[in-house]
């Protein structure tokens, strides 16, 4: 049996800067604090025995149950044992700032542990690592209820109402009995070493922050102008799409995680701690249609100075501060989750040609405008720069969206964005009286579309297919009529939606797509193309059919509505980093999209 819990076992915490996934028993097994991609401090999840983690348990623990506290991102979870009850809050705190969508958070973790009635047997157990296990710290008890752990370039305090014991150079343990309405809180806080002071967080402090995180979370999430009747399901997806994006700079990442694999035992473990541009139309839809403007302003402003320079230059991915330099690594000494190696750091997507990055980004910007955004300047400086290179390279053939590793091809989404690359920027320049070539563009735009009509089509089946010259289908070309390339009634595109449906899908489950790839292991079906499925019954007006497949989909959630990246058909196992933004996205896309249906049929 392997000790590692499934990855839907896992609950997330998140606070725009610092992350943690929590295991249903007890354990913290994943941590990074001051950024998402920072070195964690606890990493059992990729290597059970190097990684380190933070335990609190409860001694004869017969089961657990647990949530969020309502409206925000602070677990709670109810642990039964045969001499009582034990109720476990876990948060990572955060504050409202000057500017409601750019918080304060704080580089700390806080562990509360009450017994609700009768008395409880509780034990903390304190293991850092540094550097994703590679460095094991040392840990000094400094009181009875502090420790300092330093070496390398992270430091930490930690401190237990229980009382610490040393247990080993690197770590140290708690226990104790709690009786009815007794509480212990464990806090662990995150320094550089040069500004590593030991220090006692009073009772009083560690209350006034479990307020200020609970008030911070239930006043963003009663901002949701969302009401219909998937609200629970919309609140957690923004919820989870907040804490994902950077305090400091409203940048979105993909996920909290790296390397947990789409094929358990197998190599396809990425690290997705970036942002990706082509999340960003996405992103930014949800953030507008739920009513955050302030959140979809800043990760616009945040995309358009980092993508400043020249058009050539863009990439499929950058750094939370923009960075650029995110070439992929292997640290060969971690065995990965459940043997999945290798763990990776960056990701070599970075030097990839993906040419729907442009299409991706022109459509950001249309959204941007649509929903009252200045274009500045220099962004349409950019954005005609985007516009040469399309007329440069459509042609070319190029890694896909989905980030191919073997071969270049002639991918029919690609191409697609291309052509929604110049009906943004033409529909831009047109409504903003910009500087452009608009024939000319005209000229491209109708160019890339007959070549799609004439070679992304399959004669015997009349389906869009993944590449020029190929016959086999690919989930991507569901958001062909979501870009608006065809509508959704199409006769090409119904035949594509009921061909994905035959071949590609198990039930609700969708996959990407059939061929090899290039890469051992098999993976599992990708949540957001189920979504995308939704979207597209719904479009063309088969609400029930829609709305039954929304609501399966929503079903494979685990308890607290977490998705990650993939689901295994066979299994029902969730696969890939945890929490994903793209699925919990494509959740909220759906949603909408399924209300606007339902009002359209009703009218």
């Amino acid at each position: 049996m392997s000790p590692y819990p499934p990855i839907a076992e896992y609950a997330f915490l998140g606070n725009c800067q610092s992350t943690a996934l929590v295991a249903r028993e007890g354990s913290i097994d994943w941590c990074c604090f001051q950024r998402f991609d920072s070195r964690p401090c606890f990493a059992r999840l990729l290597d059970w025995t190097k990684g380190g983690h933070l335990g609190l348990t409860a001694s004869g623990a017969r089961g657990a149950t647990r949530r969020y506290l309502p409206g925000t991102n602070i677990l709670e979870t109810r642990i039964r044992t045969a001499s009582g009850d034990l109720t476990l809050t876990d948060f990572l705190p955060i504050a409202a700032g000057d500017d409601p969508t750019s918080p304060r958070p704080r580089s700390q973790l806080v562990r509360l542990a009450r017994c609700e009635h009768g008395e409880v047997d509780v034990r903390m157990d304190f293991e850092p690592r540094f550097d994703y296990g590679v460095t094991t710290p040392r840990t000094d008890l400094t009181g009875h209820r502090v420790g300092v752990v330093y070496g390398g370039a992270d430091a930490l305090v930690v401190q237990c109402d229980l009382g610490l014991s040393q247990t080993s150079p690197s770590g140290c343990s708690a226990k104790g009995i709690l009786r009815a309405g007794e509480e212990v809180a464990a806090v662990v806080t995150h320094a550089l070493p040069h500004e590593l002071r030991p220090h006692h967080l009073p009772a009083a402090s560690i209350r006034e922050r479990l307020g200020e995180t609970r008030s911070f979370w239930q006043e963003w999430s009663g901002g949701c102008t969302y009401h219909g009747r998937y609200q629970e399901q919309v609140v957690r997806s923004a919820l989870v799409l907040k804490a994902l994006t950077d305090a400091s700079t409203g940048a979105i990442v993909a996920a909290p995680t790296t390397s947990l694999p789409e094929s358990v035992g197998a190599s396809r473990n990425w690290d997705y701690r970036y942002v990706w541009l082509r999340d960003a139309a996405l992103n930014l839809y949800a953030l507008f249609s739920l009513g955050y403007r302030g959140e979809a302003y800043r990760f616009m402003q945040w995309i358009m100075r980092t993508t400043a320079g020249h058009a050539d230059d863009l990439q499929v991915l950058y750094g939370v501060g923009g960075e650029r330099l995110l070439q992929e690594r292997a640290l060969n000494e971690l065995d990965g989750y459940r043997g999945s190696r290798p763990v990776r750091l960056g990701n070599a997507a970075v030097d990839q040609l993906q040419l729907d990055v442009y299409g991706e980004l022109m459509d950001t910007a249309w959204l941007y405008h649509k929903y009252g955004g200045r274009i500045e300047p220099a962004f349409w400086d950019l954005l005609r720069g985007v516009v040469e290179v399309v007329a440069r390279r459509w042609q070319e053939p190029d890694e896909s969206f989905w980030e191919f590793r073997d071969a270049r091809r002639h991918y029919v989404i690609s191409k697609v964005m291309c052509w929604v690359a110049m009906q943004r920027a033409i529909r831009l320049a047109r409504a903003l009286d910009l500087d452009a070539d608009l024939p000319r563009w005209r000229r491209l735009r109708d160019a890339i579309r007959e070549r799609v009509d004439r070679d992304g089509v399959d004669g015997g089946t009349g389906t869009f297919v993944q590449a020029f010259g190929a016959s086999e289908p690919d989930a991507a070309n569901l958001l062909i009529p979501l870009v608006r390339f065809v509508p959704p009634d199409d006769p090409r595109m119904r035949a594509t939606v009921q061909r994905i449906r035959r071949e590609l899908a198990t039930g609700e489950l969708v996959n990407r797509y059939q061929r090899a790839d290039g890469l051992p292991g098999d993976e599992g079906a990708f949540v957001i193309c189920s979504f995308w499925l939704v979207d597209n019954l719904a479009w063309r007006g088969d609400v029930d059919a829609a709305r039954g497949l929304f609501e399966q989909i929503c079903g494979r959630a685990n308890d607290l509505g977490l998705l990650a990246e993939q689901v295994d058909p066979a299994s029902g196992a969730q696969l890939g980093n945890f929490p994903q933004a793209f699925s919990h996205v494509g959740l909220i896309g759906a949603a909408l999209n399924l209300e606007k249906a339902e009002a359209s049929a009703r009218r």
